[in-house]
């Protein structure tokens, strides 16, 4: 079992660390991009970099599939509650969820918990 300061990293640190990539990626495309597919670059350009960095962090792990649900559900609910506060809420933007955004929490939420299931069937 690991201990409180990587719980913390892993939840928070990662789950905020990549919400904001994409809100700074977002912040940047949105003036040169139409806001219709915006959400699908980010989408098919981050989804890959946050696999990828979950897996080296996670790769060596062996903690229970639960663990790795629960680091899934934090990231997910870090991504609503941040997406509402600095999307929805500071720029009024109502017409922001859409199937892009959807897509992306359910990412958010899966793609610890496959990276932790697949590191438990290795071993």
């Amino acid at each position: 079992m690991v201990g409180l300061k990587t719980n913390l990293i892993d939840a928070f640190g990662l789950g905020i660390g990549f919400w904001l990539m994409g809100y700074i990626a977002g912040m940047i495309l949105y003036f040169t991009v139409s806001a219709d597919i915006l959400g699908w670059i980010i989408f098919i350009i981050f989804a890959p970099i946050t696999s990828y960095l979950a897996y080296l962090r996670f790769r060596k792990r062996s903690e229970p599939i639960g663990y790795y649900l629960i680091i899934g559900a934090i990231w997910a609910f870090i991504a609503i509650i941040l997406d509402y506060i600095f999307i929805v809420m500071a720029f009024n933007s109502k017409e922001y969820y859409k199937l892009d955004v959807f897509a992306y929490y359910l990412a958010m939420f899966v793609i610890p918990s496959l990276i932790g299931w697949m590191g438990r069937k290795r071993k």
